[in-house]
């Protein structure tokens, strides 16, 4: 199939662009901004635009018989001097739908968006919560396109690990520098904990889901429930550290309150439903192998 990955050159839309291509799909990606030239994702087709902005219109669309939408936008991306609920606003209530009718008018068979898992894992979270309202509008008005020969699927993702190689991460660059001791920062965790899922087990649900998914159906996907202190220790063991992460009732500076919703000291737990793991065709407990990914990656390159 030929398939477009909006958000293509990030980190989730990157790895799920590559695991097509070697599943022999003709792959294009797709956004602001090309793919960085050390990945292997620079040999991919690019099409440029930003979806906020309208850029998709059907005509650019045409031709792709498969989408994945795996763009985001949050408050790394706010424009300056706007408001931040005016962006997501934007961004989700507008954007989102307007991309996904964009791409029915162009004749495309098959859609899946990448969502949040908050607004269903951990619906009281939802009031209160813009960012939250935000992405559980775009899971909805995205469906909300669907109509016959026009299939859109959501999988609502949690917290995610892994890798793309030449991809830099602002996220698990400094996890791997502070698990080989070359940040000057306390070993600690803070309570609570959440799902976690690897790069590759949300790829391959992707496919499933292109292949097989129900039209219309929003699927609650993820792996191992992991308490934080959990999460992080997998980092120094994978780098071959004997270190043990204690935890802490403190603010940590790699994994700030402001990223953890249900609020430091609290858990968010689920399992995904067994049908749909099977359905959608993604492996279980690989959360340690995409710690592993990233270590593997990122490591070489701190000497």
């Amino acid at each position: 199939m030929k398939i477009l990955v909006v958000g293509g050159a990030g980190a989730l839309g990157g790895h799920a662009a590559l695991h097509l291509a070697r599943q022999g799909h003709d792959v294009t990606i797709a956004g602001r901004n090309p793919a960085n030239p050390a990945s292997a994702l620079a040999k991919l087709p690019f099409l440029q635009g930003d979806y906020v902005k309208g850029d998709f219109a059907p005509d650019r669309l045409e031709g792709f018989d498969w989408v994945v939408f795996a763009a985001v936008n949050d408050g790394r991306h706010v424009p300056k001097g706007m408001d931040f609920g005016d962006f997501i606003y934007q961004a989700n209530h507008v954007g989102v739908p307007a991309f996904f009718r964009a791409a029915r008018e162009a004749g495309v068979k098959r859609a899946v968006q990448i969502g949040s898992f908050y607004h269903q894992a951990a619906p009281h979270l939802i009031e209160g919560n813009r960012y939250i309202q935000s992405r559980q509008a775009a899971s909805q008005l995205a469906r909300d396109e669907g109509r016959a020969g026009y299939d859109v699927i959501v999988l609502d993702a949690p917290f995610m690990v892994g890798a793309v190689p030449g991809l830099p991460s602002a996220i698990f660059e400094p996890y791997v520098a502070w698990a080989r001791g070359q940040l000057p920062m306390d070993v600690f965790a803070p309570p609570g904990g959440t799902n976690f899922m690897s790069y590759l087990s949300l790829s391959e649900a992707i496919q499933g889901a292109l292949e097989g998914g129900e039209p219309g159906k929003a699927y609650l996907v993820g792996d191992e429930n992991l308490s934080f202190r959990d999460y992080f220790q997998l980092f120094f063991d994978a780098v071959g550290s004997e270190v043990q992460v204690e935890v802490r009732d403190a603010e940590l500076p790699l994994l700030p309150d402001v990223a953890i919703p249900q609020g430091r000291g609290n858990f968010i737990r689920y399992e995904p439903d067994a049908r749909e793991t099977e359905l959608l065709g993604y492996r279980r407990n690989d959360v340690a192998n995409g710690v592993r990914e990233a270590v593997e990656v990122y490591a070489p390159a701190m000497g």
